[in-house]
């Protein structure tokens, strides 16, 4: 009897912020605005890397590894969710759902992974610079960015996999923007201890891994940067780890909030606990991505130039 009054879901219906119609447009034009500004921020980054020989260094193929995971990240979730502002059609297919989360939580992973490979890159780089070009070979730096996304894919295939093989008994009400895996498995009319346990798991693989990979990497580089005489060898080794320690801060700071404690329902005031957490989940899933090119331009010089560089050339040329 059980199993009769379970229904198959087909699709599901993204709330989003049908709860404040008034704010959908202006949402709709400050989501636009960013998406674009991603698109092209990131999107000059990678071709910048590409195309500039100073760039082809460990630090800045793992930048366009990040640029390229940001477009992806967003192009999952930003059209979806800008349609839904602007004609009101919230449902999203079964399958769309199951899209959409996948790739949202393996570009999620692997930009975990991406930001700790970058800290010990730095690492090397700054308390080992003899042996940097030794250890940080080719071979290596790829190697590192290949074991990052297929261990964020494998991940997001269990993660998701698991949350989908759940029943739901006819609810197919999102209280979020995006199929957000927290957002879904409170639909489901099962025991969701397994997920529970598995999202810890990945917890402590993409979360405490690379955060305790940042710190150590980040508490040997303070001393060593604290270790030299001279001052314009501080600042030159301050300047190429503060772009990255302001994505890291700013990236982790938001996920851990998100991520950090899957329960399926919280004691607090549960209305403004959703509240927050969709703007949070904004937060991380576009502003985040925008910075990121922001950031990285305005704090370190040879992107500064290989940018206009890059632009120059392109109004030459027309």
């Amino acid at each position: 009897m059980e199993r009769i009054n379970k229904t198959f879901v087909t699709e599901f219906l993204l709330l989003g912020l049908s709860g404040y119609p008034r704010f959908e447009i202006i949402y709709f034009v400050l989501i636009l605005v960013m998406y674009i500004v991603i698109l092209f921020g990131n999107g000059v980054l990678i071709i910048a890397s590409i195309f500039d020989t100073h760039l082809h260094t460990p630090m800045y193929f793992f930048l366009s590894n990040l640029s390229f995971l940001d477009i992806c990240y967003t192009s999952t979730s930003i059209p979806p969710t800008l349609v839904s502002l602007l004609t009101k059609k919230k449902n999203i297919s079964f399958v769309g759902c199951v899209v959409q989360m996948f790739l949202g939580f393996a570009m999620g992973a692997t930009e975990c992974l991406l930001l700790g490979m970058m800290a010990f890159d730095r690492y090397v780089a700054i308390c080992n610079p003899l042996r940097y070009p030794i250890i940080m070979n080719k071979i290596v730096y790829v190697l590192m960015a290949s074991v990052s996304w297929l261990s964020g894919g494998i991940n997001s295939v269990i993660q998701t996999t698991l949350a989908m093989q759940l029943p739901f008994c006819g609810n197919n009400v999102i209280n979020h923007f995006t199929c957000e895996i927290l957002a879904v498995l409170k639909l489901a009319c099962a025991d969701i201890s397994l997920n529970v346990i598995s999202m810890m798991v990945a917890n402590m693989i993409f979360l405490v891994l690379p955060m305790l990979v940042i710190f150590f990497s980040y508490m040997f580089i303070l001393y060593t940067i604290l270790r030299m005489n001279s001052a314009k060898g501080r600042r030159k080794a301050f300047s190429t780890c503060s772009a990255h320690l302001t994505v890291v801060v700013i990236f982790f700071g938001t996920i851990l909030f998100m991520y950090a404690k899957p329960k399926s329902q919280d004691p607090l005031g549960e209305d403004k606990l959703q509240a927050t957490d969709k703007l949070i989940s904004l937060f991380y899933g576009v502003v985040t991505p925008m910075l990121n090119p922001i950031i990285y331009s305005l704090r370190n010089k040879d992107v500064k130039t290989a940018v206009r560089n890059l632009l120059s050339q392109k109004s030459s040329s027309q």
